[in-house]
């Protein structure tokens, strides 16, 4: 199974690991008071595509690989499992664990992440802080 999601290059610090992914789609929007990063201009966003037998090792190289000095997160995800990284830190969820989602969520909060940007959750409308 395929494991699909986006990618903020600026948020990354060793843009090598995009070479490993499949890259189907790349939009470029400016980068907004909202967005809450006004060290970059821009936000890069790549729609990759991932194989089934590459998703861990490409978790692991995104959390060694994005920015050591500001707090992101990429995401990927197929039908059934969701990885949601951060730097150092890897969460592998399974979609239908609300627990386990808002156990990623709490942790993007405390690296001061804004809680609009965390929405990877289906369950984001029943969170609760």
């Amino acid at each position: 199974m395929t494991f699909i999601g986006v990618i903020v290059e600026e948020s990354l610090e060793d843009k090598s690991v995009l070479k490993e992914v499949k890259i189907t789609q790349k939009k470029i929007e400016k980068a907004t008071p909202e967005h809450k990063t006004p060290w970059v201009k821009q936000w890069t966003l790549d729609t990759i595509e991932i194989q089934d037998n590459k998703a861990k090792e490409i978790a692991k190289k995104l959390s060694n690989s994005l920015d050591s000095k500001h707090n992101w997160y990429a995401d990927f995800e197929n039908d059934t499992h969701h990885f949601i990284i951060f730097r150092n830190k890897v969460f592998y969820i399974d979609r239908s664990s609300k627990e386990q989602y808002n156990n990623a969520t709490a942790y993007g909060l405390t690296l001061g992440i804004p809680d609009y940007q965390l929405d990877f959750s289906p369950h984001i409308k029943e969170w609760k802080r």
